[in-house]
């Protein structure tokens, strides 16, 4: 008895000494900052954003008639990444172990049912007998669809969280400001700077230069095929610059970088010369100004008119040109040139009208040029062809403003809102060139579709775990606010009858 009680005060001895006695805790603390430092460097490793910002990279920077050496298809440094991408993600789904998201959702769905499409139409074209060069040119068109949607797919499930998704799109922005500066070079200084980005393993694909003219002014294309390429690009990355401004500057960030990415994709855009970009921006600003605050509307239009009189400044008689391009629409050949060949595609379409006569065999100087993509899809791909590329894109609208519906954070919701209207801008570009035949502004499309996917991941997430708290605090409510007590109360609540129930 007298050894049984002298073991059991032995433990409230000592653990009076240690409340006593801090000192044996001291040690423990400075091991604390190791663990916290291991973070950030599990955060650095490679993952889908890395290998998806090295493709941004490709895409932008390298001029876009450049193609690698030695192989018997014209594929661009993009898309061989682009590629890889795909075969990532396809092994990554393996497995359980590499942080690539499970399950469905709308862009994945969409995704998988274009891809469908384009391969049905592309078995239907080769079942019977295709030209050596047309047939060439579908095995072509399949592998960059596959790169498209695997690049897409990665971006949906291989970019995993709002940092990661954020790192992606900036680097996009930067990469936008680079080609804007590219632009203003042969636009200002007809300096053409490309010249100096050709590498020994690549090649060009024609001899055409990235500057023409239209009313005694360069028409600049940067590094991209054409410069309504290039405007309608910049269309597409303007809205985001602006939104990594307005959220650094919610923040108490540094914002001035992205406002001079932000300015330096707009003059980008003014140096193209395109009706096509003045087009793609109106939708965009359409879209924002639905869904932004009236003081952001007020300080957009402000910040808008100021940079219209710059760009007088810069370039005299800019302004009057793109008025010129609209007033006189009903005579401009080129808008004559895009509404004549109906009658063509009408008769095509009627030959081939669900699966259409193969991606990629429609081509100039072989067969009139189609400057509608929407009228090119229907003849290469058929009705369901162009049909389910509408809806791809409806469906990566779709998923930007659910993801704004979705999230309670003011950067998620208006980044929600920024990838939809970017988005509207290949719906529209669609109408007034063949977009799809251009790599840079296909490659930036299918990017932001991902994006879409991987944001309404984020926030689909972020409510099912408020809602999943929410629940909890309902059902256990009775039993949380004990707990705010102390640590005896929830003793007395775990045990029943506390240390007299023993």
């Amino acid at each position: 008895m007298t050894t049984a009680s002298a073991s059991a005060s032995e433990p409230a001895v000592s653990a009076t000494d240690a409340s006593a006695v801090p000192a044996p805790a001291e040690p423990a603390v400075p091991t604390a900052p190791d663990a916290s430092a291991s973070a950030p460097r599990a955060r650095r490793r490679a993952d889908g954003a890395t290998l998806v910002c090295f493709f941004v990279v490709a895409l932008m920077i390298v001029p876009a008639r450049l193609v690698l050496r030695g192989l018997p298809l014209s594929l661009t440094p993009a898309n061989i990444l682009a590629l890889v991408a795909a075969v990532c993600w396809l092994c990554a789904h393996f497995t359980l172990t590499l942080g690539m998201a499970k399950g469905r959702t709308p862009v994945r769905t969409a995704l998988f049912v274009h891809l469908t499409a384009m391969v049905a139409s592309y078995g239907y074209a080769t079942y019977g007998y295709l030209p050596s060069d047309e047939l060439n040119l579908a095995d072509r068109a399949l592998i960059l669809l596959v790169a498209g949607a695997g690049l897409a797919l990665m971006v949906c499930d291989g970019v995993r969280g709002a940092d990661r998704l954020d790192l992606v799109l900036k680097t996009a922005v930067v990469a936008g400001a680079v080609i804007a500066v590219i632009g203003a070079c042969q636009f200002l200084l007809d300096l053409d700077l490309t010249r100096y980005l050709q590498l020994p393993v690549l090649r060009y694909t024609s001899e055409d230069g990235f500057v023409t003219a239209r009313s005694d002014f360069r028409r600049v294309a940067a590094t991209t095929g054409h410069p309504i390429e290039f405007g309608v690009v910049c269309a597409m990355l303007l809205p985001l610059a602006a939104h990594y401004g307005f959220q650094a500057r919610r923040l108490g960030r540094g914002a001035l970088r992205w406002w001079a990415c932000a300015a330096l994709i707009g003059a980008g855009l003014m140096f193209s010369v395109s009706r096509s970009a003045v087009l793609s921006l109106a939708a965009v600003g359409i879209v924002l100004f639905l869904g932004w605050p009236a003081r952001r509307r007020i300080q957009t239009v402000l910040v808008g008119l100021a940079f219209l009189a710059l760009m007088r400044l810069m370039a005299p008689g800019l302004i009057s040109t793109f008025y010129n391009l609209f007033a006189n629409a009903g005579t401009d050949d080129s808008v004559r040139y895009r509404t004549h060949d109906y009658d063509v595609a009408a008769y095509e379409v009627s030959r081939h009208m669900w699966l259409g006569r193969g991606a990629g065999t429609w081509y100039a100087p072989k067969y009139q040029v189609f400057d509608n993509q929407y009228l090119l899809s229907a003849v290469e791909t058929g009705l369901i062809g162009v049909t389910v590329v509408v809806a791809l894109f409806v469906c990566a609208i779709y998923s930007g403003l659910r993801a704004r519906h979705l999230s309670a954070d003011p950067a998620t919701r208006d980044l929600g809102l920024t990838l939809a209207a970017c988005l509207v801008v290949p719906l529209v570009g669609a109408a007034t060139f063949d977009l799809l035949s251009f790599a840079t502004v296909t490659g930036l499309s299918f990017l932001l579709i991902g994006a879409a996917g991987s944001l309404l991941r984020t926030a689909g997430g972020e409510a099912a775990a408020r809602a999943a708290g929410h629940d909890a605090g309902e059902d256990t409510g009775t039993v949380r606010w004990p707990a705010r007590v102390g640590g005896a109360a929830r003793e007395l609540l775990r045990v029943p009858g506390g240390a007299s129930g023993r």
